[in-house]
């Protein structure tokens, strides 16, 4: 085998077991999250991906990812996204819906069945996951914020 060869057999693809992932994670309060792809687990320079699950019925308080970048996709649920600087604004996700949040938003992931859990896959635009528990009021009654697709009206 080349040295060439030889480095791609232990530096190239990689494939993490879904037993194998690490809950040793920055936790927010109502979730699990588990890193599958980091630097220290694959040598990810520039992302953080991982799975989350939300109970039944549960939310997180509300939070925030500093600089990062994050997406979530939906695989078995339905969520409720409240953000905004009093979490006024809300908008709802299901099954093959992906969410996008920018960096330091304010915002809580919120489980809203309440007989069975949400399950997702989340991905971060850098090799480590931060989580800013933040202490927000949150408004009474958010406003429903419907996506508006800005290439494809």
């Amino acid at each position: 085998m080349s040295d060439e060869s030889s480095r791609w057999k232990h530096d190239g693809v990689r494939v993490i077991p879904g037993g194998s992932l690490d809950p040793n994670t920055a936790q927010t309060p109502g979730m699990n999250r588990m890193a599958a792809v980091d630097f220290a687990r694959a040598g990810a320079q520039k992302l953080w991906a991982g799975t989350v699950t939300i109970h039944a019925g549960a939310k997180t308080g509300a939070h925030h990812h500093g600089p990062l970048e994050s997406i979530i996709y939906i695989v078995r649920g339905q969520a409720r996204m409240r953000w905004g600087e009093k979490l006024e604004f809300v908008a709802e996700a299901g099954p093959g819906d992906f969410i996008f949040v920018p960096p330091y938003v304010p915002h809580q992931e919120i489980n809203a069945l309440a007989d069975q859990s949400l399950e997702c896959v989340l991905v971060r635009s850098d090799g480590q996951a931060i989580a800013v528990n933040l202490d927000i009021e949150p408004v009474e009654a958010p406003e429903e914020v419907r996506w508006v697709d800005p290439i494809h009206r």
